[in-house]
């Protein structure tokens, strides 16, 4: 079959598939008289395997090397090295869950804080062309946000510390 037709069967770009050819992910195939690419049904399986386990979000070189590996007839190099890969890729998703769980609640209390904010202070906004600073109080929310405080809490902020040290 042709490269369009095996684009076709597995559901990728033919530009995918000369990619993965260019870079040795997939075994260059036999060319015929005039110069079109032809795959057989063993290139079909190796690259239906290569893009599951990208689909898996392997990264492309662990994917590659995987599925070529069974493309040789090593499977069992392919079989002890999963495991270790898919337990990889777990932690690193954990991670990013957590990552992602923390951002969560940064933009739950920006959103928080500039709604209740732009409520009270509409049409306060800052010079845009001055050297510094942001141009309106939702900007400056999300700048001193990232660094942990807002510029306008941090007054209130510090009222309640003095009262706090006060007393």
């Amino acid at each position: 079959m042709r490269i369009g037709q095996l684009a076709d069967r597995i559901g990728v770009s033919t530009d995918t598939l000369r990619f993965y050819e260019k870079a040795g992910w997939l075994p260059r195939p036999r060319r015929s008289e005039n110069g079109y690419r032809q795959y057989r049904d063993a290139d079909v399986e190796h690259l239906r395997l290569l893009i599951d386990l990208r689909r898996l979000e392997l990264p492309l070189e662990d994917a590659a090397q995987l599925a070529s590996w069974c493309h040789l007839g090593h499977c069992g190099e392919m079989s002890d090295a999963l495991p270790a890969r898919l337990s990889t890729r777990r932690r690193e998703i954990i991670e990013r869950i957590g990552r992602l769980q923390e951002l969560d609640a940064r933009l739950a209390d920006l959103e928080r804080h500039v709604g209740s904010a732009s409520a009270a202070s509409r049409g306060r906004t800052l010079p845009v062309l001055q050297a510094t600073g942001a141009c309106c109080d939702a900007a400056a929310a999300v700048m001193s946000n990232v660094d942990g405080g807002c510029a306008c809490c941090a007054t209130s902020t510090a009222r309640q510390l003095e009262a706090v040290r006060s007393n």
